[in-house]
């Protein structure tokens, strides 16, 4: 009888590797630079160095954005052939990202995990730079695109905040903003030298500058000589020798400059005769019909007290002048009426259209928010839910905190401008001592101020890295890829196994069925070869013997009939 083969499995051809403490020390730093990288597929014990290593490769290759023609995801345990052209392959693309290190498909193949280490260290170097500069620009490019259509409450506080914050300095500007006190008269003696002019304007503005407002300079002082203008060149020919006569000679040459000058207020209130003639000149219509209106009134209103002293026709002739002029008026102010008339139509059609426009895209947007929920209603809900939320609290705290600090920035360097003003003003104004203490009291306020916003920043930064590291626990779309592939293999794996569990099975019930119908057979040659002499000892025996023979043949026949 025939004995059925089973299947016949060909091993792989193993290649010779050297087997040393250095090269098992390196291939297990080789697989914690991949593990550490990413590449979890590294920690798979049923995977040979060979698979663990040119995957880990390639997936860095790959992530490195550099195109290679490899499928490692289900071509485990390959041959000589495939693993020669898969190294070259891999050493074919080192040189396209300017790899500093040198590397030959047979030490790969051979396992020289002592030359690999280096080029593996510098793909997982250059696979996670790559990898953060992506992240970060994936970032920033989906905070532009969401910045572009929409916009948080806190934005909307922050513009409202803005606008009150620059109304509210431009207050402060316009109310502190230096204000003329006196002007210098057209008779005044020319002043000749620029000390004497610098010194008239700061008069003008009620600001007082001179030797005495200077402490501390006394000798500086007592070697500088004082430029009176040529009024004052009898007064001034002795050079003072001490401080009480550089205060009596500065105030002697503030009282002559102040002669010259008048206040703005009495100034504006007298009005010569050449600017008279001016306002006059240039509002000459205007006066004339004031006039002519006014003397009309005048005269209705007299001729209305005496009647009897006008005739009826004089009468008359006044009341159609003025329903004449009444007349005028009333069309002025129609044409005006009119005028104002057709703005406000253009303005209704432009807003109209601003009304269509805004409608139709309010409708796009509907339709995209439409489109937006299909794809997210395809994908896990709670995840996705989690994710956005966790993604949009991690940007709204990212983005209070840069206007956060901008705003403190901003308010700082404010402050320190107003600082250096108000020193600046207090060392003109040494008599002035309480507005002093009104800026150290400021000062003091505001360093508190300062000292409570820096503790708030601290505490946002702590909840944004919370917050960070709760998003990092989150695995990654293309960790949960890996996780779906390695998974996959595993499935193939388990069902080849099973498959050839199965055959194994199938191949021991037939063997076990041969060996129990051999067994029988043995036993009925042995049963014949025992009764032969017995049986053909005697003809009745012998027929008997027949007989039992043919029904032992008869049997097997119909059991070989039986399916």
């Amino acid at each position: 009888m025939v004995v059925p083969r089973g299947q016949e499995h060909q091993p792989p051809q193993e290649v010779e590797t050297r087997e040393d403490e250095e090269q098992n020390i390196k291939l297990t730093e080789i697989l914690e630079l991949l593990v550490a990288a990413g590449y979890f597929r590294a920690r798979i014990k049923g995977l040979s160095p060979f698979d663990k290593v040119v995957g880990g490769m390639t997936w860095c290759i790959t992530t490195c954005s550099f195109d290679i023609d490899v499928d490692l995801l289900f071509q485990e345990n390959s041959t000589i052939g495939q693993k020669i052209a898969l190294t070259e392959k891999i050493v074919s693309v080192l040189p396209k990202m300017k790899c500093p290190h040198r590397l030959e498909p047979h030490q790969i193949q051979g396992l020289d995990f002592i030359h690999i280490f280096p080029v593996v260290q510098w793909l997982v170097k250059r696979a996670i730079e790559t990898r953060e500069e992506m992240g970060d620009y994936i970032r920033s490019y989906s905070i532009s695109q969401f910045q572009k259509t929409h916009r948080l409450p806190e934005d909307d506080e922050f513009l409202q905040r803005k606008e009150k914050a620059i109304k509210t300095v431009t207050d402060i500007f316009e109310v502190y903003k230096p204000q003329r006190k006196y002007k210098r008269q057209k008779g005044a003696e020319e002043l000749l030298d620029e000390e004497s002019k610098v010194h008239a304007t700061l008069l003008e503005y009620g600001r007082r500058y001179g030797f005495s407002r200077q402490p501390g300079k006394t000798e500086q002082a007592e070697d500088k000589k004082i430029a009176l203008p040529p009024g004052l060149a009898a007064a001034g020919k002795a050079e003072p020798c001490d401080e009480d006569d550089l205060q009596a000679a500065e105030e002697l040459r503030i009282k002559t400059l102040m002669t010259g000058m008048a206040a703005m207020a009495t100034e504006e209130g007298k009005l010569t005769a050449s600017t008279v003639g001016q306002i006059v000149g240039l509002q000459s219509d205007e006066i004339k019909q004031i006039v002519s209106e006014y003397a009309e009134k005048q005269s209705e209103l007299s001729a209305e007290e005496r009647p009897e002293r006008l005739g009826a026709a004089q009468q008359h002739r006044r009341k159609v002048a003025s329903l004449n002029k009444q007349i005028l008026q009333k069309n002025k102010l129609l044409e005006e009426l009119q005028a104002k008339c057709t703005d406000l139509q253009a303005k209704c059609t432009e807003a109209k259209k601003t009304l269509t426009e805004v409608k139709s895209y309010s409708e796009k947007l509907d339709k995209e928010l439409a489109a937006l929920e299909t794809i997210e209603s395809q994908a896990d809900s709670s995840i996705l839910q989690s994710l956005r939320a966790l993604v949009a609290m991690n940007e709204n705290l990212k983005s209070q905190e840069q206007e956060f600090k901008a705003h403190c920035r901003e308010e700082m360097e404010r402050l320190q401008q107003n600082i250096e003003n108000l020193k600046a003003e207090a060392v003109e104004n040494a008599e002035e001592q309480e507005p002093n203490k009104i800026i150290e009291q400021q000062y003091k306020t505001e360093k508190d101020k300062l000292q409570k916003i820096r503790l708030l920043l601290a505490r946002r930064n702590r909840e944004i890295a919370i917050l960070q590291r709760r998003i990092d626990e989150v695995p990654s779309r293309a960790e949960l890829t890996q996780y779906q592939k390695r998974f996959i293999e595993l499935y193939s794996q388990v069902s080849a196994t099973h498959k050839e569990t199965k055959q194994f099975f199938t191949l021991y019930n037939t063997l076990d069925d041969k060996k129990v119908y051999l067994e029988k057979e043995v036993n009925l040659l042995n049963s014949i070869h025992d009764n032969f002499h017995q049986a053909m000892a005697s003809s009745g025996s012998r027929e008997q013997f027949l007989r039992q023979m043919e029904q032992i043949v008869e049997g097997i026949k119909q059991n070989r009939m039986k399916p």
